[in-house]
């Protein structure tokens, strides 16, 4: 018995390019072919042009529809594809993270406001989960694990807002922050231990105001969240906020 040999990464891109071009030229909701008039007009083997396919779909540029009349169509990615392809375009700049960390800050005020609003007690329970996971962290000396704890954290503040496009920006902005600044090195002025300890206080004051539906306490801790001193985890800028 034949075992079906993997698509070649290669082969699939060029054929989604071809079929991307079709649907870019095409108004949305064009009916591109079948898969096998597609297939053929790639050249390539099943396997290649399901991996195609796949890739195409991610990309939010063709739907396929199954039946007598169905196909291949054209389709245009949604505005929250759109913004995870950016993002993914954006991850292979390293010089852009500290662009990206100024607007995550930017951005938690709101998550902050949409919190005060609409937090539940099983909200606050979990975020008080990933406090304690902080607390270890800190109790470890162990600065990548309450740096990882402390992302998590601001993963579930974010998850609280019912506001998805913001959710989804804040998050792949954390995702490609995150990507660049954990292979970091001690470095700065104040003591590593020092510092972690004083950030997990910080954001333990910012669940406790946050529960008190204390708002001016609230946004306050974010405005020091951002603006207290830099990082000794690294030297550069893109690892301030923390």
């Amino acid at each position: 018995m034949s075992t079906a040999r993997p698509a070649a990464p290669g082969r699939a891109e060029q054929a989604a390019g071809r079929i991307a071009e079709l649907a870019k030229n095409a108004e949305p909701g064009t009916r591109l072919g079948t898969k096998e008039e597609l297939r053929g007009r790639c050249a390539v083997s099943a396997g290649t042009f399901n991996e195609s396919l796949r890739l195409l779909q991610a990309r939010g540029l063709v739907t396929v529809r199954p039946g007598p009349g169905g196909g291949i169509f054209s389709s245009r990615p949604s505005p929250m594809v759109r913004l995870g392809n950016s993002m993914l375009a954006l991850d292979a700049q390293e010089t852009d993270v500290a662009e990206a960390v100024r607007i995550r800050d930017a951005l938690d005020p709101l998550l902050i406001e949409d919190a005060l609003w609409h937090a539940s007690p099983a909200d606050f329970a979990e975020l008080r989960g990933h406090l304690d996971v902080m607390a270890r962290a800190v109790e470890a000396a162990d600065p990548v694990a309450f740096v990882r704890a402390n992302w998590r954290l601001h993963a579930r503040i974010a998850a609280i807002s019912p506001n998805a496009l913001l959710r989804s920006l804040y998050n792949n902005l954390l995702d490609l922050i995150e990507s660049h600044t954990l292979g970091v090195l001690p470095g700065g002025e104040q003591p590593l231990a020092e510092y972690i300890a004083h950030r997990h206080e910080l954001h333990r004051d910012i669940v406790d105001a946050l529960e008190r539906r204390d708002r001016e306490a609230s946004l306050r801790l974010i405005r020091e969240h951002h603006t207290s001193p830099r990082s000794p985890l690294d030297n550069a800028p893109r690892v301030e906020g923390s």
